[in-house]
């Protein structure tokens, strides 16, 4: 009977636990390619770069409108209030009347100095500009996370080469502690080793720290606020061959050409220029218009007709007989006012020509700007030229950093090696209880301190290297 209420016990327990398992959100692990994605789709400063490529757009196709001929519609009622004539008593009264008014213009350019299609390639070649500008912000990005997500590796081997000198040396207490006990150590060379295994100990905190660091800042890059269930896909990161590095430098620096996209843009923006000088002198010729416009307009008011009553009014006399001269008016009535349609037909109106528009001085403000375009064509000129050395110069220090990161690294190895040969060898010596404790310590510690340069060497090479890939064209990848 009493294993019942246990049973029960056992059982709520595990139920619990697995309602707390479940609600427990799962760690997100990412790869490069998958955290490069991400970027991209996220990041603010490439999704104001596509706003500036979409603005692009909306100017070339206002740009492709400049062709069509404007049509324009205007329309007008208006009430006249106060003083007005009388159509019956021809008496100036105070009344309302009111006017309806409407009209069409259609205007076409026949020659404007070819303005419309240098502003049409102009269009193209901004929206060109835009897309490597979108394009070169890409792979800045590309770089950075693939340098943060490095940075995560480089610390996790770190972390794992701190814990594995912390398990040694606290092997080293261990086999301290039996030679005190046999009497062939004192109590004081153990203090020295537990002094050192604290040190490392605080080596771990912090290789912990910096991992933890390094997984926030790419998470920030990826803009992802839950940190703490953030990581990366845990992977053996073997050192490459650097093809790339038989390559020669200047090699490297003309495939660059043909790929990097600020050179292009700066290509771009040199085509820029010269068809803004095209557009400028197109202001000092003579341009040549279409225009045609109808109109019509409506009136509400009432009308005087005739009734067809007619009445002899004398108009004068004749002077030798005094007779009356009489003549016959027809009498008047208020009607209202003729149809919409009928008006609008009958008071419609053309107007029809062309407008020659001959530029002859404006303040030499259309000269200035020819000469403004010619200024900024030497701009870009310019900054091309300097696009292209800051390449070169860029290259070649990758070229040599990356050669010179792989020479670190295979000394690293080699120092690496014989400092651990040196520390199995202090090992048998110190047991053999030929070496004191402080000998045997600096050993091991310049053994730590070669086993940490490796790997620090290996992840400086991995990404001077990936640099150099990247200029050369090659994607990114580990």
């Amino acid at each position: 009977m009493k294993s019942i209420p246990s049973l029960v016990i056992a059982l709520i327990s595990l139920f619990g636990y697995q309602i707390q398992a479940q609600n427990q959100p799962q760690i997100q692990s990412m790869t490069l390619v998958e955290c490069i994605s991400m970027a991209l789709e996220k990041n603010i400063t490439i999704k104001q770069s596509e706003l500036s490529y979409q603005d692009a757009e909306i100017n070339k196709r206002d740009a492709q409108g400049n062709f069509f001929p404007s049509v324009n519609a205007q329309a007008n009622h208006s009430w006249n209030i106060g003083l007005n004539q009388d159509i019956t008593s021809g008496l100036l009264e105070n009344q309302t009347t009111q006017f309806t008014s409407m009209g069409a213009s259609l205007n076409v350019d026949l020659y404007n100095g070819l303005r419309n299609i240098n502003q049409l390639h102009r269009a193209n070649l901004a929206l060109l500009a835009s897309e490597y500008q979108l394009e070169d912000m890409k792979d800045d990005i590309r770089l950075m996370v693939a340098n943060a997500y490095l940075q995560i590796l480089f610390y996790i081997e770190i972390l794992g080469v701190q814990r594995l000198q912390l398990e040694i040396t606290r092997k080293d207490a261990e086999r301290t502690q039996g030679m005190i006990d046999a009497g062939t150590l004192v109590k004081y060379d153990l203090l020295e080793i537990e002094a050192t295994m604290a040190t490392q100990e605080q080596a771990v905190i912090q290789a912990e720290n910096n991992l933890r660091l390094s997984k926030i800042n790419l998470a920030q890059i990826l803009l992802i606020t839950d940190y703490e269930n953030f990581d990366v896909v845990p992977m053996d990161t073997d050192v490459p061959l650097g093809q790339i590095l038989f390559q020669n430098p200047k090699d490297i620096f003309e495939k660059a050409l043909t790929h990097r996209k600020d050179i292009k843009l700066s290509t771009i923006n040199i085509a820029i220029a010269e068809k803004d000088i095209e557009l400028a002198k197109g202001t000092l010729q003579p341009s040549l218009s279409a225009f045609y416009g109808y109109n019509s307009r409506v009136s509400y008011a009432d009308r005087i007709t005739g009734n067809g009553e007619f009445t002899d009014v004398p108009i004068g006399f004749v002077s030798s007989s005094k007779e009356p001269v009489l003549r016959t008016i027809e009498g008047n009535s208020i009607i209202g006012p003729m149809s919409f349609g009928e008006q609008f037909d009958r008071n419609a109106g053309h107007n029809i020509g062309v407008r020659l528009n001959i530029p002859i001085f404006n303040g030499n403000a259309a000269r200035n700007n020819v000469e403004r375009s010619r200024v900024n064509l030497l701009r870009s000129q310019n900054q091309l030229e300097q696009e292209k050395l800051n390449l070169e110069n860029t290259i070649n220090q990758a070229y040599n950093d990356a050669e010179g990161a792989y020479k670190f690294y295979e000394a690293a190895q080699k120092t690496e090696s014989a400092r651990k040969r040196a520390y199995e060898d202090a090992i048998n010596r110190f047991e053999a209880g030929v070496m004191n404790i402080f000998d045997f310590n600096q050993i091991k510690q310049r053994y730590e301190i070669a086993a940490s340069d490796v790997v620090r060497a290996k992840f400086d090479y991995i990404f001077k290297l990936k640099v150099l890939e990247f200029y050369f064209g090659l994607t990114i990848s580990l």
